[in-house]
């Protein structure tokens, strides 16, 4: 039992790692494509788009309840200590997804398109930056009391730390987004995202940065773990590895690849989430609660792992059968006419 009490915890915060990961690559491009769509120079450009996420996007954002829902069964007390302490930035986020759903449905028949474009692309905005503000705190360390309990202001979550993680974030989105309507469409507008892309990735490399150096005088339990000796040599070897794959990423996008800046792109998350995830463990509720103190009953965890070890092979093969089903270009409307 003993070896249980350590043991499952472990698995579910690997679970839910996993979990934010799949959502933030699968509904961040999502998101990205939406922020790019308010800087397309005409409607055509704009429809396609659209069109690029029109199978997809519904099954991406699965990922987010699914986490949430995991979240609540298997660390009750940190879900409502987050909660209580980012309120707003989630119900901006809540309200972002909301106006990018009723946008993308009524544009479509819409006669005038112009106020449902700009509130697809407004929701994506608010739902990025409200995320990289959730991010943000989160990182910085919540303040709770003896019992796990949030015992901060409710503004906790308006400082330039979470800001800035905010900024990096929506930059990653669009680039995520730009890379993905690289291999979804042609022509000028393929090489209007190659620009982008490459303008992303260096304003999301010198937040990234940015991020790196200043963390150790943000919190200093993160600036303990990190120059912890047992684990020094993985955050030598993680920026290091980024490093390379920003420069593939580059290389990609002069060469004019299609399917590789894409690839790239999703590794630099992949990395940046094993980072981030290494930097917090063991906590749930960072910088004081792990997830020894915050777990659900073993039982639960048992139950809720048998549970969810069916529906995670079900949902990820719903979501490549997705992706493969729907490949290769979106057409442009004049030409699927």
């Amino acid at each position: 039992m003993e070896f249980l009490e350590l043991f499952m915890p472990a698995v579910w915060f690997v679970i839910l790692a996993l979990f934010l990961l799949l959502y933030v690559i699968l509904d961040g491009f999502d998101l990205g494509v939406g922020i790019l769509s308010l800087t397309s120079p005409s409607e055509s450009q704009r429809s396609i788009l659209m069109a690029s996420l029109g199978n997809v996007w519904d099954a991406n954002e699965t990922w987010l309840v699914l986490m949430g829902g995991a979240l609540f069964g298997a660390f009750p007390l940190a879900y409502g200590t987050i909660l209580k302490a980012l309120y707003a930035p989630i119900y901006t986020m809540i309200l972002g997804l909301i106006l990018r759903a009723v946008a993308f449905e009524f544009r479509e028949n819409a006669q005038r398109k112009r106020p449902w474009n700009l509130m697809f692309g407004l929701g994506s905005v608010l739902a990025a930056v409200a995320q990289g503000v959730c991010l943000g705190t989160v990182l910085s360390g919540i303040p709770t009391d003896s019992q796990g309990h949030f015992s901060g202001s409710p503004w906790i979550w308006l400082n330039w730390s979470s800001l800035l993680v905010a900024f990096t974030l929506v930059q990653g989105y669009v680039l995520i987004g730009s890379t993905y309507l690289i291999l979804k469409t042609s022509g000028e507008l393929q090489r209007l995202h190659v620009r982008t892309a490459r303008i992303a990735a260096s304003t999301t490399l010198a937040g990234a940065l940015v991020i790196t150096l200043g963390t150790p005088f943000v919190s200093s339990t993160l600036k303990e773990r990190i120059f912890d000796p047992h684990v020094l040599p993985v955050f030598i070897v993680l920026p290091l590895a980024g490093i390379g794959l920003i420069i593939q990423l580059f290389r990609s996008l002069a060469l004019e690849q299609e399917v590789w800046p894409l690839v790239y792109t999703v590794l630099l998350f992949v990395l940046s989430f094993l980072g981030l995830g290494l930097m917090v463990f063991p906590a749930i509720i960072p910088p004081s609660v792990t997830i020894f103190e915050a777990h659900a009953s073993v039982s639960s965890l048992v139950f809720m792992l048998t549970f969810i070890g069916v529906l995670i092979p079900i949902m990820l093969f719903y979501n490549i059968y997705n992706y493969v089903a729907f490949r290769g270009k979106v057409p442009h409307p004049e030409a699927a006419e």
